[in-house]
């Protein structure tokens, strides 16, 4: 199992912004037949370094992986999450 946890600080942190951010990745859940599970959770400590959205994607093996990165509606929700995004992190592990 590949594991991909992805954590967001976005530019506008105000809860609804949030909230519309966390939307819109879910809206990849049940819709590409690579990603095997698929969390968003919002963080509900704030601070200077904190990150607001904690995405966590399984999939099978690597290839599914990076399946999941070129297919078309991870790409639009790509889109999107690069306009509101400030910085990212990610930890991709196998477990």
């Amino acid at each position: 199992m590949i594991i991909n946890n992805l954590l967001l600080k976005l530019k506008d942190r105000s809860p609804q912004n949030i909230a519309r951010a966390r939307e819109v990745l879910l809206g990849m859940k049940g819709k590409m037949e690579v990603l095997v599970e698929l969390t968003v959770e919002t963080n509900i400590r704030s601070g200077p370094a904190a990150y607001d959205i904690l995405l966590i994607a399984k999939y099978n093996t690597m290839e599914d992986f990076e399946a999941y990165l070129i297919h078309p509606v991870h790409v639009e929700v790509g889109k999107y999450i690069a306009g509101v995004v400030e910085s990212s992190a990610s930890v991709c592990y196998r477990a």
